[in-house]
Formats: structure tokens, C-alpha cells, sequence
């Protein structure tokens, strides 16, 4: 049958998103700790009626994705934002089991209305600890914007707050979570006395084939013993770890300095924007992160106007030809949610590769997705 997948297209794999689900339960199981979905990570939410079957709950960072929870998670969320607006906040507590407050002014503005709302409140903390060695995702220096640092706190919290919430790890180990949980307690081991909950952020790649899950629910289980907390976890990044591609096609092929670059119907700053960011080299389903490994070297371009849409050389076994497909790896986690229709250039299908083996092709977007973002 020939493939009906177009391109470019972001292909999910059912079985291999089942795999991390069966993986996740087993955790929250076995270190009786609650687990859910930061959309922030992975909001595709025509497969949410798959990812309830396994965990029932999720993270929102705004009023929109705590709309999207309401609606196909069909819970109400744990929102953690910056900052709320006046104009947001009735219908953010109104969808909202639990907010976490950014700082102690927020707090103070907001506080009181969640009680009288009945949602549980927390206050999110700089712990001064993370594992996270790029600046851009390193939310935990001593002058982030992010959290509370203890010194701010010598007078102790609000009775009314039940939890405390820290986010400082990427795509992080459980040993990184070890140290995060002693710098926890020895900045703010006075206040764990008196909360109900520990909502631990994301950052936990529980389901990396490298991953330690048997240290990581040896320290839950400690932690929740030690300090009678319920804890929980939010990641964004293990959900949808290795479980889908992006399908793009080689457009054009130019040599210029004596490098050939492959320009593809995707793009790095629009649909990829992580390479740039980072920088993250995704793997290719055919062809090398190695420039060297291969007999043939290509750099990537995007096909967006900006100069810097491009990965530096990949290789490959055999020379490309426009026509040929470019599939890349790991490419449902963050990426889905940060894309762009900059230029106005073609964003990529959605589609389902089912357990069945059959596609489904999900959505498509057209002219009118880019317009109706204008005005």
C-alpha cells in the first residue's frame, strides 16, 4: 500500500507512546505517587483518550491549556503559571484543582480567592540546585525569575498554603533529582513540616532505556515517608520520549563553498526550534549525526528565509536526490508545541501510526490556520 502520509508530517507511534504510558503507571504505582501530563511537553490531545486509560491528570501553564485539560483530559488541572492576569484568574481557579503562585506577591493578590474557590494551593521554590548545564533551561540560578528562594521565607508561609512546587531538571536522571530533593530540604526543610504536597516539576526522563526507575522510586518512597507528603510529578519530555518522527522531503539540493545542503519542505526555526535553541541534533531514520560515519556529507537547510535555518553536516551511505525523504527522530516531545508558521511556511501533518499498522492522518493545516492567527 503506498504511504498516504504527506509531507511534511509529525507520525506518532500508538505502540511506542503505550510503552512510556505502561512504564509511567508503573512508577506512580509502585512509589504510590501521583504522575501527570505537562502539556507544556506534549498536548496532542487526540491521544488522550489513550493516555487516561494510564494516568488522569495534567499540568497547565495558561488559561488555554488549562481549557485543553477541562476539555480532553476531562479533569480539572494543576496549573502553575508566572503570572496570572486579573482578567484570567476566576476562570483559572474555576478549571483548577490546584495553582502554584510564582512569588510571594502573587501569592498575596491571588491567594485568598483560591481558598474561597476550594483549590489547593502551592508556592513554587528556588531550590539554587539543577543539573542543567544550558543556560536557557536552567531555571534555577540564583536570580531566576522562577520561584521563591528561601530567604525570602524566614517568616514562614501562609497556613492556608498546602504545597510547595519546584520544576529545576531537563530531561534529567533520578540521581539529578536525589541532589535536588537534599538541597530541597536543606533550604527549605522547615516548611515541609507543614505542607500537604510536593509537586517535583518535570524534567524526569523516566522512560530513557538508561534510566534508573527502581533508584527513582526508592527516593519517592523515601521522600514521601520521610515528610508524609503526596507527592507529585509532571513531566513533559517522558510521555512522548522516541515515540514519533517528523517526515520532511528534499526540495532542492545547492553547493556552495563546497558544501551541499539538502533543503527540505520543514524547518528548523519554525518546526524544529529546539536544534537552534539548544542546540539539539536530532537523530535521521536513515543517515548519520556523524559526518564522518557516512561516505556522503549534507548539511540540513530548512526552507524558511532565516540564514541560520540549517543543521551543520550529517552523512550518508548514498548520495540524496530531491525526491528522497528525510525522516528525523524523537520529535514528539516539545516539538509539536513550539512550532511556528513563520514565513508563513507549510506546518506539518499530524498523523497516527496505529498498533494495527494502519495511519490515520489527524489533522492538516491550510492557508486559513496561518491567516486566522493574523488579523
Amino acid at each position: 500500500m503506498t504511504n498516504p502520509i504527506p509531507s511534511p508530517c509529525f507520525v506518532l507511534q500508538e505502540e511506542a507512546l503505550e510503552r512510556n504510558l505502561r512504564l509511567i503507571q508503573e512508577v506512580s504505582d509502585k512509589a504510590q505517587i501521583e504522575i501527570i501530563l505537562a502539556f507544556k511537553g506534549f498536548a496532542m490531545w487526540s491521544t488522550f483518550p489513550l493516555v487516561r486509560k494510564y494516568i488522569k491528570g495534567a499540568t497547565a501553564s495558561s488559561v488555554h491549556e488549562m481549557m485543553l485539560c477541562n476539555e480532553h483530559m476531562k479533569t480539572k488541572a494543576h496549573t502553575y503559571a508566572v503570572a496570572y492576569k486579573e482578567s484570567e484568574i476566576e476562570q483559572i481557579l474555576n478549571g483548577s484543582s490546584h495553582i502554584s503562585f510564582n512569588s510571594l506577591s502573587q501569592l498575596d493578590k491571588f491567594g485568598k480567592r483560591a481558598v474561597e474557590k476550594g483549590v489547593s494551593i502551592g508556592l513554587r521554590v528556588n531550590p539554587e540546585y539543577s543539573d542543567v548545564e544550558t543556560e536557557l533551561y536552567n531555571p534555577s540560578s540564583p536570580t531566576s525569575r522562577l520561584g521563591v528562594k528561601s530567604e525570602s521565607l524566614t517568616g514562614g508561609i501562609p497556613d492556608f498554603v498546602e504545597g510547595l512546587h519546584f520544576h529545576v531538571l531537563c530531561e534529567s536522571n533520578s540521581y539529578a533529582l536525589e541532589q535536588t530533593l537534599l538541597a530541597l530540604e536543606t533550604k527549605f526543610g522547615d516548611l515541609l513540616k507543614q505542607i500537604k504536597w510536593v509537586n517535583m516539576g518535570g524534567g524526569h526522563l523516566m522512560t530513557r532505556n538508561d534510566y534508573n526507575t527502581k533508584h527513582l522510586i526508592e527516593i519517592l518512597s523515601a521522600f514521601r515517608q520521610k515528610h508524609d507528603v503526596h507527592i507529585i510529578l509532571e513531566p513533559g519530555s517522558a510521555f512522548a520520549w522516541e515515540t514519533g518522527t517528523l517526515k520532511t522531503t528534499i526540495l532542492d539540493l545547492v553547493d556552495n563553498g563546497g558544501i551541499k545542503t539538502a533543503i527540505i519542505d520543514g524547518s528548523f526555526t519554525c518546526h524544529m526550534p529546539d536544534c537552534l535553541e539548544m542546540p539539539y541534533r536530532p537523530n535521521l531514520k536513515e543517515g548519520y549525526i556523524d559526518p564522518n560515519k557516512g561516505t556522503y556529507q549534507y548539511r540540513l537547510g530548512g526552507v524558511s528565509c532565516l540564514a541560520g535555518d540549517y543543521l551543520d553536516l550529517y552523512s550518508f551511505d548514498r548520495p540524496l536526490h530531491i525526491g528522497d525523504e528525510i525522516e528525523f527522530l524523537d520529535m514528539m516531545h516539545y516539538t509539536m508545541v513550539k512550532t511556528s508558521t513563520f514565513n508563513g511556511v507549510q506546518h506539518p501533518a499530524i498523523a497516527i501510526l496505529k498498533k494495527s499498522g494502519e495511519y490515520e492522518l489527524v489533522k492538516s493545516f491550510e492557508y486559513s490556520d496561518y491567516k486566522n492567527r493574523l488579523s
